[in-house]
């Protein structure tokens, strides 16, 4: 895996949970800007996943499995826009801590990625 991309996904993770967070101590619901952000997080998590299957088609393999490499690779691309569709139901301050978060869970999964690919 490329380091820089995992540790770029995750701190911009942070920084999007961090923005949702500070909307939901202010008790305002996700505005458009919220959803910019949730578009350039899930931009780097899409290029992660191609990256992740490039690499798998080349041959390399994770030092913990394939399938659950996969497994966490998909996890990480859909969690911001599970959490972005979710807040649009919840127009609260909840839908903000719902993508705050889903950008921690993120965060979290791309240590979880580093670690299964054998960082």
């Amino acid at each position: 895996m490329l380091d820089a991309l995992t540790i770029a996904t995750a701190v911009a993770a942070l920084a999007l949970a961090a923005w949702c967070g500070l909307a939901a101590y202010r008790d305002q619901p996700t505005k458009d800007w919220h959803f910019i952000g949730m578009g350039v997080v899930t931009f780097l998590a899409l290029v992660q996943l191609v990256v992740g299957i490039v690499l798998l088609a080349r041959g390399e393999d994770p030092e913990q499995g394939t399938t659950i490499f996969v497994a966490y690779l998909l996890g990480s691309f859909a969690c911001v826009p599970a959490a972005g569709f979710m807040s649009l139901a919840e127009r609260t301050r909840w839908g903000s801590v719902t993508v705050a978060a889903g950008g921690v869970v993120l965060a979290v999964l791309e240590v979880r990625l580093y670690d299964i690919w054998g960082g």
